[in-house]
């Protein structure tokens, strides 16, 4: 079993804290991740199988008192929002322990905290000028070609698992095909000789 802090993979520090990875699920095995939260604070999860199996996995939350959060059995991605009750150190667990022998490969997002206006003049109450509406509209757009990039990424590693997995069983199969083929010409061509080597015998038995 592997204990990880998501803060140790930060990769974006602001009010809103984000942590982006994927790692390695083997079978009958699993993995959970710890964050120390203060109370009042909403987090964000997202995670997907992208290669293994029938990509799916066991996934539970549970809060610093053992409360389980959320709970679900073979889902091959999904998301979960919460906001905390109390501080302390909230876990997030895979597992694959109900497979015997194929490992999985899981992406997963965690985010938690609230984002800060872009400039602090927005924090008033008038209306933006248009600068501030352009770097809103902007910052917006930025966030979805993020999104967009996460998605694009991991269709292309799931498609690629996908690809090699077939790659795999095309290579067996010809392999098999080949030794089949190389039996199947050597048992022909003993026989044929065979049906020789007894025509010959009935024919010296005659003379």
């Amino acid at each position: 079993m592997l204990y990880l802090g998501l803060s140790s993979l930060l990769l974006y520090v602001s009010v809103v804290f984000g942590t982006e990875l994927t790692f390695e699920l083997p079978d009958n095995d699993k993995q959970c991740f710890y964050e120390d939260l203060e109370k009042d604070v909403k987090f964000d999860i997202d995670f997907q199988v992208i290669a293994g199996g029938n990509y799916d996995v066991d996934c539970f939350v549970t809060d610093p008192q053992n409360n389980v959060l959320y709970n679900e059995k073979k889902k091959q991605y999904d998301s979960f929002s919460h906001t905390t009750t109390m501080k302390g150190v909230y876990q997030v667990c895979f597992s694959n322990e109900f497979s015997s022998f194929t490992h999985k490969t899981v992406y997963l997002e965690f985010r938690h905290g609230d984002e800060d206006p872009l400039m602090p003049s927005m924090t008033r109450s008038t209306a933006l000028t248009q600068l501030e509406s352009s770097c809103v509209s902007i910052h917006e757009i930025l966030k979805v070609v993020v999104d967009s990039q996460t998605w694009y990424r991991l269709r292309e590693a799931h498609d690629r698992a996908k690809a090699e997995h077939l790659l795999e069983r095309v290579t067996y199969w010809s392999i098999g095909e080949t030794v089949l083929l190389f039996v199947i010409g050597i048992g022909q061509v003993m026989l044929l000789k065979s049906f020789f080597s007894e025509k010959k015998g009935s024919v010296a038995a005659t003379t």
